[in-house]
């Protein structure tokens, strides 16, 4: 009994085989068939070649984002505000010192990792007596899908989340997904009042990030200013 199933096992697969190999003679012998026409002919654009000298003009490198963030960082940053004096670092930031702002260092720099850094460039200052603006472009690599955006709506993420501020932020202009949060006034005994405020906001592959400490309050429209002048950098 044993004996008869395997035969007709090993015939089973024999026969799939054979079939396999018929079925592929046959093909192999018939005239090509033709795929059909598309449903929707003429996708191309423009549907016919331009005449010569109608062609659109090449972007330029100032309308090419591209271009622009492919090269020096650095110079998009937004410069110093007249009278502002120069504190911290200004230029490129390593990554190891980018984590180190964060409260895990090491599951930081795992998760920017993952999410496709590539450098960091940063400008900050101090202005007026006790106002601190630092700002970050953060730039992720193409290929590693949209690790700006995923690290912008992570950073948003925290403020919305902090009981401390009353707000989801306001849009910034000119973004489609960047906003600015001003964040309640911090007191502590023995200490100066403690205002802040920041932005992030999402352009290409690159993350803007801004941030504003003072002991005076922090006006909307100042950060909101920030943002939007950084922003039309890129």
């Amino acid at each position: 009994m044993l004996r008869t199933v395997g035969l007709i096992a090993v015939a089973a697969v024999l026969g799939l085989v054979g079939g396999t190999a018929v079925g592929y003679r046959i093909q192999a012998d018939r005239e090509p068939t033709a795929l059909p026409p598309l449903n929707q002919p003429g996708l191309a654009y423009p549907a016919k070649p331009l005449p010569k000298g109608q062609e659109p003009e090449p972007l330029s490198a100032a309308e090419d984002r591209q271009v622009k963030t492919e090269g020096d960082l650095r110079k998009l940053l937004l410069p110093r505000p007249a009278g502002a004096r120069a504190q911290g670092q200004d230029g490129w930031k390593p990554l190891s010192q980018y984590v180190s702002g964060y409260s895990w260092p090491d599951a930081a720099l795992e998760y920017q990792l993952d999410i496709g850094i590539r450098r960091i460039a940063t400008r900050s200052w101090r202005e007026g007596g006790h106002r601190n603006v630092l700002i970050n472009l953060v730039q992720y690599r193409p290929n590693a899908g949209m690790g700006a955006l995923v690290h912008v709506r992570q950073q948003q993420a925290n403020p919305i989340s902090e009981e401390s501020f009353d707000t989801i932020g306001e849009s910034v202009k000119g973004s489609t997904n960047g906003r600015y949060f001003v964040q309640p006034v911090r007191r502590e005994a023995g200490y100066l009042d403690l205002y802040q405020a920041g932005a992030y906001i999402q352009r290409g592959d690159i993350a803007i990030e801004i941030y504003v400490d003072d002991t005076r309050k922090i006006a909307e429209k100042d950060i909101r200013s920030l943002a939007e002048r950084q922003l039309e950098r890129l």
